[in-house]
């Protein structure tokens, strides 16, 4: 069974933002400023990072097939399910939930370091 992009991309988001649900490793915007982007805070730096994650992720989900049987199956279900079942999941999965949030650091990091705000970029699918 394939499964479109968006529903991978809100279930991965999903367990990597675990704490953090609402974030989302698409749609990243810099926050409004008269003043120049700190040096490595451009899209291609942001670009890079987010392409980092994204693999480490893939990697992880295919090493854990548990984890990987998890996200699968939240294809179809609606938006607060997902949520709902994502938290249900990272509580009674500690050592997953820190493991997918190391995975995450690299993100968190450069948010905060360039002050990039998440937003949704118009995108349905995308995750609030």
């Amino acid at each position: 069974m394939l499964f479109s992009a968006p529903t991978v991309r809100r279930a991965v988001a999903g367990a990597l933002g675990a704490g953090a649900l609402g974030a989302t490793l698409f749609g990243v915007l810099p926050a409004a400023s008269a003043q120049p982007a700190p040096p490595n805070c451009t899209a291609a730096d942001f670009a890079g990072v987010a392409s980092g994650v994204s693999a480490a992720s893939s990697a992880y989900l295919f090493t854990h097939p548990d984890v990987n049987d998890f996200f699968t199956s939240l294809h179809g279900l609606p938006r607060e399910e997902i949520k709902t079942r994502v938290m249900d999941y990272m509580n009674a999965h500690p050592q997953e939930r820190d493991e997918l949030t190391a995975i995450r650091q690299p993100l968190v990091d450069i948010k905060n370091r360039c002050g990039y705000a998440f937003a949704d970029a118009g995108d349905p699918d995308m995750p609030e």
